[in-house]
């Protein structure tokens, strides 16, 4: 038997080469969305993307961070998918990622369909639904917490921002990789989560809010959040089978959405204990 095949390795170290300028346009969303790729940093997110069967298209690694043994699985499944594996200077790394304090590997994925369609919501008892969430930082937490819990993912609706943003990716901390995540108008998802099985509970400091502690969840449980600074709009409140709150005993009148989004999901994991979704 002959010996393995070495994987092809290229060498950068010129912040104008064409592939590392095609990755740092992945910065912008436009640039995301004519090459459908996304950026992950991170030797920790890039093993559990593969542990999840995503492959990286390109990968991106320092000298330093080659000799890791987490990053030689990562060029051999690159190599063998026939992506593109490029070794580059801790500095040409740090320009990439934008950190002063850059890790050494980074790696572009396909973006993947968030149509609803491919949503099987049997699949987990626990869903987050987030109506015009703004900060990409809170959907990756969100979505970290989904993680956590077991909950299939997030459906983002309306004008919520950009599940593949760089500052998304980087909070989701590999969740990207493990859940679910969709994007739709409201009017689409209240039509599809009324064609099928699915409690709708929203979160909302009106007058008819109830405790959540108070309230009944069933699975598959959808926990509808509002928009960071606007909350969930009335007409959409409307449309929930029960609207919860969380009882504020400071001078604050809420927490972030987030946060919020984490207690909901004990909570209601809790409850729901060992129901089975039909």
């Amino acid at each position: 038997m002959g010996l393995p095949m070495q994987p092809r390795i290229t060498d950068i170290s010129s912040p104008s080469n064409p592939v590392l300028k095609a990755l740092k346009a992945l910065d912008d969303k436009r640039g995301r969305r004519e090459a459908g790729l996304f950026l992950a940093e991170g030797l920790r997110v890039c093993t559990e993307a593969l542990s999840a069967g995503q492959v990286p298209v390109t990968l991106v690694f320092t000298f330093e961070a080659e000799r890791h043994p987490l990053t030689q699985a990562l060029i051999r499944a690159t190599a063998e998918a026939r992506g593109t594996c490029l070794r580059t200077t801790p500095q040409l790394m740090q320009k990439l990622t934008g950190k002063d304090n850059a890790q050494g590997v980074a790696a572009a994925y396909p973006i993947p369909d968030v149509s609803l369609a491919r949503i099987d919501r049997r699949t987990a008892k626990l869903w987050l639904v987030a109506e015009n969430l703004k900060d990409p930082g809170n959907f990756g937490t969100m979505l970290r917490t989904c993680d956590a819990t077991g909950a299939g993912g997030v459906i983002l609706l309306d004008q919520s921002c950009d599940p593949f943003s760089v500052e998304a990716v980087r909070a989701s901390m590999g969740a990207l990789f493990s859940r679910q995540v969709a994007r739709a108008t409201g009017a689409e998802f209240f039509q599809w989560l009324r064609a099928g099985e699915g409690q709708l509970v929203g979160a909302a400091l009106s007058d008819s809010a109830i405790d959540y502690r108070a309230a009944a969840y069933h699975a598959p449980c959808f926990l509808m959040m509002g928009n960071e600074q606007a909350g969930l709009p009335a007409d959409y409140t409307a449309r929930c089978d029960a609207v919860v709150k969380l009882p504020m005993h400071g001078t604050a009148d809420s927490l972030n959405v987030a946060v919020c989004a984490g207690v909901l999901l004990y909570h209601a994991l809790d409850r729901l204990g060992d129901a089975t979704v039909i």
